[in-house]
């Protein structure tokens, strides 16, 4: 199959977002003197580093202290307690130093936690599981103020790697529905899409730990063939339907970006590797080549055929 990508360039793609993945991270931990065992054990369970490049600062905020820090760290996040202890003015001092900081709390009045310690409440995460606070608020809220250290983030914390693969894959689905609905001439847009959702697999392969050197060629367009395999067949099912061409735009180049990327999240976390991925990529292509044949015998509900299709994997 010849794909419409330069798969040198995707090879390179690939060794580019191993680099990405090494890069050092630096977080420094302002915990209250006050702040609940539970949540503490969390962020100790959570924000263990599994290499050299990540490096935590960890110190206790008492009363009447004010802790300072390095303007070099990634992100500064603070456990609240009581609000006594000082952790305000260590938090608004990092502020003052442009380092993005977070304020997680174990509670469920994320409002009332912000006005307590006077820290933004974009910036304030509360949660009454403490695993969760840590788990799902503090993993997105790091996807989205790091986003040129997250693919190193997945790689040191394992808790990070859904967060950042997702955001990988929402702003390839939004980038590729752009490119859709601007593209005039049919198919011009299958090179800019392919080449989006190529670089898009690479980046959830490397948040789950796939290394993706030049030595694993073959598997990486093994996949990108896969994958660009599957978006052909079902845009051909789309463009038996009258009237579709919105989902052939809007479609195939958001949903289908979607449903391609929620694929590779899928079967990463469930322990595929590249291989595996590819294979699933080509028993999805099967049975969409089947759909298109049984179109041909029998009338179909069109929402019917673009579930089908969009939420297959």
């Amino acid at each position: 199959m010849r794909l419409p990508i330069d798969v040198f360039d995707t090879v390179r793609s690939g060794t580019q977002i191993q680099k990405e993945r090494e890069k050092p991270v630096r977080i420094a931990v302002f915990v209250e003197f006050d702040a609940p065992d539970e949540l503490v054990e969390s962020v100790r369970e959570h924000l263990r580093p599994a290499s050299a490049g990540a490096r935590l600062h960890i110190e206790v905020a008492e009363p009447g202290t004010k802790l300072m820090v390095d303007p070099s760290a990634d992100a500064v996040v603070g456990i609240a307690g009581s609000g006594k202890g000082g952790l305000s003015e260590s938090l608004a001092a990092a502020r003052e130093r442009a380092v993005p900081t977070a304020l997680v709390a174990l509670a469920e009045d994320r409002d009332g936690v912000a006005r307590r310690f006077d820290h933004p409440l974009l910036d304030t995460l509360a949660n009454e599981d403490p695993s969760e606070a840590v788990a799902l608020e503090l993993g997105d809220w790091l996807s989205m103020r790091i986003p040129a250290k997250r693919l190193a983030l997945a790689h040191n914390f394992a808790f990070m790697r859904r967060a950042v693969a997702l955001e990988h894959v929402r702003n390839t689905a939004l980038q590729n529905a752009l490119i859709g609905a601007v593209t005039i001439i049919p198919g011009a847009d299958m090179p800019l899409m392919t080449a989006n959702q190529a670089k898009m697999v690479l980046q959830i392969a490397a948040a789950y730990g796939e290394v993706l050197g030049a030595e694993r060629a073959k598997e990486l367009l093994g996949v990108v063939g896969g994958a660009f395999a599957f978006r052909t067949a079902a845009r051909q099912v789309v463009g038996m339907v009258p009237g579709f061409g919105w989902a052939i735009k809007g479609g195939i180049g958001y949903t289908g970006t979607l449903a391609m990327g929620y694929a590779a999240i899928k079967y990463f976390e469930g322990g595929v590797d590249l291989e595996g991925l590819k294979r699933r990529f080509d028993t999805l292509r099967a049975q969409v080549a089947s759909r298109r044949r049984s179109l041909s015998e029998a009338p179909t509900d069109e929402i019917e055929i673009a579930e089908e299709i969009h939420t297959g994997v």
